[in-house]
């Protein structure tokens, strides 16, 4: 009897052993297996978060393309003789002139908004309110050199610049070059990369009735 419980106690004791010896073993291998899960959850985390601040960050970009475009009312300078069609800081002579709270010059006026556009900022309209009084009247050189400013302090350089005048009456092609001259002036850019175009607008709607005047532009920004 006594020996079968010597013999049961043994058996006992050598499962207990036995059964603690593997529990150790596992014990270690799963604190290793969490271990190296953790270190790469740690990695995985880290790239997540390079790249979630990479995102963040704006894209250098080499070349920048801006759009503008710009319509004014003309009117009869009989009845408002204090109105003048200016196109790119010259006066054009005509029997209307453009309504509006600055000079309305809208060839200066739609490349503001092309520059910013293509800087991704907001138009000339935000930038220059018409219910500020101290644009009233304000020539437009003074919005262009505020896009320039704008652009050189986003590290930019004018590449080149294609504008399109719209208008039925006065015929432009006489005052082309003087304008073209002159807006290369302002942008301080050499004429070979401005371009100065103008189409009639075949005698429809405003454009072609000869109540209002618009203008596209389109310019190309290069990295400095």
């Amino acid at each position: 009897m006594t020996m079968m419980m010597t013999s049961t106690t043994t058996i006992s004791s050598s499962s207990s052993s036995i059964h603690h010896h593997f529990s150790g073993r596992s014990c270690t291998t799963l604190s290793k297996n969490e271990l190296r899960r953790s270190t790469n959850i740690t990695k995985t985390n880290k790239i997540r978060n390079k790249i979630k601040a990479a995102a963040a960050e704006p894209p250098v970009l080499p070349y920048r393309v801006g759009h503008g475009f710009d319509l004014h009312r003309l009117e009869s300078t009989a009845e408002f003789p204090e109105l003048k069609l200016i196109l790119g800081g010259i006066e054009v002579p005509h029997d209307r002139g453009c309504v509006a709270h600055s000079d309305g010059d809208v060839l200066l006026h739609c490349v503001v908004d092309a520059i910013t556009g293509a800087l991704g900022l907001p138009d000339i309209g935000q930038l220059f309110p018409d219910n500020d009084p101290k644009w009233k009247g304000q020539t437009s050189d003074v919005f262009i050199y505020e896009a320039i400013r704008l652009m050189k302090e986003a590290g930019y350089e004018l590449g080149n610049i294609d504008c399109t005048l719209i208008a039925q009456r006065p015929k432009i092609s006489p005052h082309k070059e003087k304008i073209k001259k002159n807006l290369a002036k302002l942008l301080d850019v050499h004429e070979s990369v401005v371009n100065v175009k103008a189409k009639t607008h075949e005698k429809v709607d405003s454009l072609g009735e000869n109540r209002s005047i618009a203008c596209h532009t389109v310019v190309m920004l290069i990295k400095a």
